[in-house]
């Protein structure tokens, strides 16, 4: 697997999307992030075979942030795929959600989620989350190489 993807954000709000695209660049954490915008298309990103008739998955990123309301395939099910394939296992998924609602902070959980952060409403702490999620996934978080 290659790791020349060190963030995946999965996010069908444009508005959110630019936020935490902007707050990344801001902390020169951007230059190897991806954005997808549905469910269907994080999966095929994930878990599509990169070609070398091996098999294994085309990226590992440092760690997958994964809105959970997504257009296609939902989050939930984008972490039961990730997290129930070998290949992708390993990989940190931090769920970055405005769901308030306890059934899908236990379903993340049940399925192996990294961390669950619910999107603050006012824009300065919601940026202010994005920069720590970034800082500490990218920076201080030691990864489990597959």
């Amino acid at each position: 697997m290659s790791h020349e993807v060190e963030i995946v954000l999965v996010e069908d709000d444009p508005n959110d999307a630019e936020l935490i695209m902007r707050v990344f660049r801001k902390h020169n954490l951007a230059n190897a992030m991806v954005h997808v915008k549905d469910g269907a298309e994080a999966l095929d990103f994930l878990l599509a075979p990169d070609g070398d008739g091996q098999g294994a998955a085309r990226v590992a990123p440092k760690v997958v942030l994964l809105d959970l309301k997504l257009p296609k395939v939902n989050g939930i099910e984008v972490l039961r795929r990730i997290k129930s394939d070998e290949r992708t296992k390993t990989i940190p998924v931090v769920v970055l959600t405005s769901s308030r609602e306890e059934r899908d902070l236990q379903d993340a959980y049940a399925l192996g989620v990294n961390s669950f952060v619910t999107k603050p409403i006012r824009f300065e702490d919601f940026a202010k989350v994005v920069s720590e999620l970034g800082l500490y996934w990218l920076m201080v978080n030691r990864p489990c190489d597959p």
